[in-house]
């Protein structure tokens, strides 16, 4: 971006300085000597922290790794709540006897793994099934495939549970390797 004083100047936008009216093509068309001139210097805009990683792309804000169980502000743990209709004029909300849980980033990681090595299993699933029901061969490279899927599924699951920071679990992620369709 294109600071100007230390306050960013919007490309495509007229602005003055020190009483001059420059036009809101003035920055695309001007030369960088013509910029330094006036003191418009460059700053690159800042790398943003992976979202899925770090709170509002800081890194110094790491979301939580661990689940957590949740208390209220006297310590005491809380509770899913449901609905209860015992009463059909008056529905309230209870506890259940289930945990409040925030889940961390192993959790939600893992359970990402779990759902894209289903979801490429579930392609040839129905060649599981036509072996159960009719005894018809599934081809080798299918069952290879299907094999290397849940292989890496079992990897990344052992990987994500075993990183102490989020850089390591960044490395994990990064690392995925669930292969071709053929």
């Amino acid at each position: 971006m294109f600071l100007l004083n230390g306050q960013p100047l919007a490309i495509g936008r007229a602005f003055t300085h020190m009483g001059i009216q420059y036009p809101a093509n003035w920055l695309q068309l001007s030369s960088e000597a013509e910029k330094a001139a006036i003191s418009i210097t460059w700053v690159a805009d800042p790398v943003r922290a992976d979202d899925r990683f770090y709170w509002d792309g800081d890194v110094n804000n790491p979301k939580m790794m661990e689940d957590r169980e949740e208390v209220d502000e006297n310590g005491d743990p809380m509770w899913v709540k449901v609905l209860d209709n015992s009463d059909p004029n008056n529905p309230v909300m209870v506890d259940s006897t289930e945990r409040l849980v925030t889940k961390g980033l192993k959790s939600n990681w893992i359970a990402q793994v779990k759902d894209t090595a289903g979801k490429l299993l579930a392609q040839t699933d129905w060649m599981v099934i036509r072996k159960a029901e009719r005894n018809v061969d599934m081809p080798v490279k299918v069952a290879e495939r299907r094999s290397a899927i849940r292989a890496e599924c079992d990897r990344l699951e052992a990987a994500i549970a075993g990183c102490a920071d989020v850089a390591a679990l960044i490395t994990v992620v990064s690392s995925q390797d669930w292969g071709k369709d053929e």
